[in-house]
């Protein structure tokens, strides 16, 4: 990608990944492994700071709840976005992994203060 000289920048201190796909194309199944191997796993992050979010389109086919996902894709927490439904749901997910993210960064703030103290 002509972009990659950007991805340390955007790396730099993010606690957090959120991956949006759309579950249609077999060649966003393909992609994801490489932004889940760029963003997550050489940063390091945990699995946890990771979010995937399948996008489908208007109209599109809901068949795609058993998604051919590759192994350590499957560990992640993945939620369905349709703006047709009611969007509650993801927002109310959305808003699940940003309060987990915070809680990951004051705990480590936390830990980093008390191992200036001690």
């Amino acid at each position: 990608s002509r972009f990659e000289t950007c991805w340390p920048a955007l790396m730099k201190d993010s606690h957090g990944v959120i991956i949006i796909f759309n579950p249609e194309l077999p060649s966003h199944l393909k992609e994801i492994e490489m932004w889940y191997s760029c963003f997550v796993q050489q940063q390091p992050l945990l699995d946890s700071q990771c979010l995937l979010v399948a996008h489908h389109k208007p109209g599109s086919a809901e068949d795609t709840e058993n998604l051919p996902l590759a192994y350590p894709l499957t560990k992640l927490k993945l939620i369905h976005s349709n703006l047709e439904d009611d969007p509650e749901d993801v927002r109310m997910e959305f808003m699940k992994y940003f309060r987990s993210i915070v809680t990951s960064i004051n705990e480590s703030r936390e830990r980093e203060e008390m191992s200036i103290i001690s």
